[in-house]
């Protein structure tokens, strides 16, 4: 064994804590098939780098807090970060002995990501920093993710035009002749010291729900099928024609689940299933989760050979990184073994080449999330508001309310105006004083769109039911720690629900008023449900506030993807908050948020103390 392959595995055993720095100083090249053996066979082996879900991540830098991004785990982020991990492999392994793809959601998810969509919009002129980024590093091809669809088709054919690889896709067809929307797969050829190339087929696969999710922008344009079924389809046709190894790229993660339910035939998150239901495929980069699997492996039920997954986490804060063992016999590459690992971005520095390229860029977006919009009267934090009621997301509900109700006509415009917040970001918060775009960038960092629906008491109600599911029982009143009663794992969430799919509930012209009595079993929870002090009937009628993911589906919330829609503007929530704080130059939570608490969580009506 080579000692750079020992060094490799004594990584993915653990022993190596710095696993970055050790693995990629090795100075011997790691191509196990530069001479002849395995009973006088040639080998070789490639290396196939990854990433995932950088959602416009392309520098170490956290835009709502104005600093280098830092978390509790002290990861790092941005593909500045990848570059220099990328750049260390590739002199370990080889540069002609390594590939890197991406598993997409690449154009969406923070400020530097939103300038380039809404402020000052990428075109033939003015280039996407994460194409400029990716096509500088290398990039050989990326499956695309959901969050690609945000900003409209038009929007995501303008950047696949400014890269320098392929998007893929093979489960996105036109709906207009049925043929694929995006290139399926390619086959790159790789060249070995034999003589003999290794073909390398790479297919990508996006997500089903991107019918769900971003249904406004490709209802009746694209159509978007099952990722078995889809690989099932394409693995066989790259094996005929010479594919010797089958990489998937997946926007799907690995544990299957789906947050839209029953709503399409297709899960959301398949990695595994295709993995063990389709023949043919050596290993698989997992996106769409935000999970870090180092290594996986799972075994076909047809072939029982092994399959590894691996997914990077997010952001940019891991690199994939799969070694592939082949030898050449009878007139081909046969996959002998596939390892799997990740690097942790924290362990080097950004790669001075992409921070110089994207310079302006970023000063550029830095200069606008810290214009001053407004003055808030006192300090408001999202820390609690996943178990008591917050005023930063009473703000967010007045909001979305006032736009909707500005908006209905006739009837509807007589109708009690409700809202829908989640608590997506626990480190927001908008400080007592200036406030700027990034403090309320910060509130809310999905590029939602807002919608009005209507929805009896009956269903308002049943909504809450499955908002409370996020929480773990307390049968008996006390303290409980927020870890102890969040965060709950159910069928659909079976690493725990989100964050993002806990949702408040309040009222626009009067108090919506509820508890979650957490001692009641899941589905009889909502206690005392009143609107204006009155109990809420079944017959009764509301319009609801709701943004796009929601009402389209996502999170599989009873009721609302067949209720009316009263209201669609496709108007954006974070710019709607941003141009309420610019209209009215003053936020005051008396304006919006209860000196009581209109919700609260209780054990046998009793309520409940929680704690950080």
């Amino acid at each position: 064994m080579s000692s750079t392959n020992l060094q490799r595995r004594r990584v993915r055993a653990g022993v190596l804590a710095t696993a970055a720095v050790l693995v990629l100083g090795a100075a011997a090249p790691a191509t196990a098939g530069d001479g002849h053996g395995h009973g006088g066979r040639d080998t070789y082996q490639l290396t196939v780098m990854g990433t995932t879900d950088l959602h416009g991540s392309a520098l170490n830098w956290d835009y709502f807090t104005n600093a280098e991004y830092d978390d509790s785990a002290h990861n790092d982020v941005g593909l500045a970060k990848i570059s220099t991990l990328v750049n260390q492999v590739r002199a370990d392994r080889g540069d002609r002995n390594t590939l890197l793809l991406d598993a997409g959601d690449t154009i969406q998810g923070t400020s530097l990501a939103y300038y380039y969509a809404k402020i000052q919009p990428i075109s033939k002129r003015v280039e996407h920093p994460m194409a400029t980024a990716m096509n500088a590093i290398g990039y050989d091809a990326a499956a695309l993710g959901n969050h690609e669809f945000n900003y409209g088709i038009p929007y995501l054919r303008t950047f696949e035009k400014q890269l320098d690889f392929p998007l893929l896709a093979a489960n996105a067809t036109l709906d207009k002749n049925g043929r694929a929307a995006f290139t399926p797969y390619v086959i790159k050829t790789v060249r070995t010291p034999h003589g003999k190339p290794v073909k390398v087929g790479i297919l990508g696969l996006t997500n089903p729900g991107i019918a769900i999710w971003d249904k406004a922008n490709v209802e009746g344009q694209m159509s978007f099928g099952g990722l078995v079924e889809q690989a099932a389809r394409y693995v066989p046709e790259m094996r005929r024609k010479g594919a010797d190894v089958v990489v998937v790229s997946a926007h799907s993660g690995a544990d299957t689940s789906s947050s839209y339910g029953d709503a399409l035939p297709f899960p959301e998150n398949a990695a595994t299933l295709v993995a063990e239901q389709v023949p043919g495929i050596d290993a698989i980069l997992v996106g769409h989760a935000h999970q870090e699997i180092a290594e996986r492996v799972v075994t076909n039920t047809s072939t029982g050979r092994p399959v590894v997954l691996s997914e990077p986490l997010k952001w940019g804060q891991r690199l994939s990184v799969f070694d592939i063992d082949l030898s050449y016999g009878r007139g081909r590459w046969t996959v002998q073994s596939v390892d799997a690992s990740v690097l942790n971005s924290n362990t080097v520095p950004e790669d001075p080449k992409i921070v110089r390229l994207l310079a302006d860029e970023q000063q550029t977006v830095v200069d606008y999330v810290n214009g001053v919009i407004g003055t808030s009267t006192e300090a408001m934090s999202a820390a609690t508001a996943r178990y008591e009621d917050a005023a930063v997301l009473d703000f967010i509900n007045h909001v979305q309310a006032g736009a909707v109700k500005a908006e209905l006509t006739g009837a509807d415009a007589d109708l009690p105006v409700l809202s829908i917040a989640a608590p997506f970001n626990k480190d927001a918060a908008i400080p007592q004083g200036d406030v700027s775009v990034r403090d309320i960038a910060g509130l809310y960092i999905y590029d939602n769109t807002l919608l009005g629906i209507r929805l009896t008491g009956a269903q308002v109600k049943a909504y809450l039911e499955k908002s409370a599911e996020y929480f773990k029982p307390a049968l008996t009143p006390g303290t409980y720690p927020a870890a102890s009663l969040t965060n709950a794992v159910t069928p659909t969430a079976p690493n725990g629900t989100p964050d993002y799919n806990y949702d408040v509930m309040g009222g626009l012209d009067a108090p919506l008023t509820y508890d979650i009595d957490l001692a009641q079993p899941v589905g009889s929870r909502v206690v005392g449900l009143a609107y204006d002090g009155v109990p809420v009937t079944d017959a009764q009628e509301f319009v609801v506030a709701i943004n796009n993911y929601r009402q389209s589906g996502g999170g599989n919330f009873p009721g609302v993807t067949t209720a009316p829609v009263v209201y669609n503007r496709q108007v954006e929530i974070r710019q709607l908050l941003i141009d309420w704080v610019s209209a009215n130059q003053v936020v005051d939570p008396a304006v919006f948020s209860s000196t009581n608490p209109d919700w609260r969580l209780t054990s046998g009506g009793t309520p409940l103390t929680v704690t950080p």
